[in-house]
């Protein structure tokens, strides 16, 4: 597995926070890091910013490299059930557990202080990451994130290859399903959408249905739809510096 990391100033003098994107389909782990514009605030916030792949690579599995949304580069962030995806495709352990032990044990983070975000599939994925585990994340936020997958086409291809049949096993990895168990309401969520972003028109994002499982829930969610953008890079490196600061709000306090 590959990762990207970037190090603060700040992180030559002491242990900074670390702060976890995940990125969406057909991503690496270098499209967040050279086209987000993400430096000047991670910099001023003193901010180690990690960048995982976004999924196995080289498995050498039957059908791994057949579409762009599912096998290579389309992890989806779940803890693969179904063979032959199971032994490699466990995206969920990895981002969650693997990742931070190698990155606490070889770089200047303070393991207690850590948050995440992440686009489209790494939205979700961001979601689901701070959902299943209260306290471990101090803030999470998302752009364009598939917030209902079990009711979208790319989540129900997924969900299926990777994890059967059985919708119930499905739900364990769906936003606007967890959120309505989660059990408190510290959890400040940051959403973006742009406005002309022809997945939320596709019905892929599904938004509306995070935000009322999150009302129901007093769960606080700021939820911004942006008028012009689609679901490019220029769409998050226009707001980039507000998740960023966002994040800093919680990981400095």
């Amino acid at each position: 597995m590959k990762f990207a990391i970037y190090l603060p100033p700040k992180a030559e003098t002491g242990k900074c926070p670390a702060l976890y994107w995940l990125s969406g389909l057909t991503c690496t782990e270098q499209n967040f890091i050279s086209k987000s514009g993400y430096h000047q605030a991670a910099s001023e916030h003193g901010l180690v910013v990690i960048a995982p792949d976004t999924s196995p690579r080289g498995c050498n599995i039957k059908g791994e490299d057949e579409t762009w949304d599912f096998g290579t580069g389309a992890g989806f962030y779940v803890d693969a059930s179904e063979d032959p995806w199971k032994t490699n495709y466990r995206m969920y352990s990895y981002v969650t557990e693997e990742l931070p032990q190698l990155i606490n044990t070889n770089f200047p983070v303070d393991p207690k202080r850590m948050s995440i975000f992440g686009h489209s599939m790494g939205g979700h994925g961001a979601l689901i990451c701070a959902l299943k585990n209260p306290g471990k994340y101090k803030s999470v936020s998302a752009f364009a994130p598939i917030c209902n997958p079990v009711l979208c086409p790319w989540g129900k291809k997924a969900f299926s290859g990777y994890l059967g049949t059985d919708q119930s096993k499905w739900e364990a990895y769906d936003a606007t399903h967890l959120v309505k168990s989660y059990p408190d309401t510290q959890l400040d969520i940051l959403i973006d959408q742009g406005k002309d972003d022809q997945f939320l028109s596709d019905g892929q994002l599904l938004p509306d249905n995070f935000i009322t499982a999150c009302t129901e829930k007093k769960i606080p969610v700021v939820f911004r739809l942006q008028e012009g953008y689609d679901h490019s890079y220029y769409f998050i490196a226009t707001f980039i510096t507000d998740h960023i600061r966002h994040h800093a709000k919680y990981l400095n306090a």
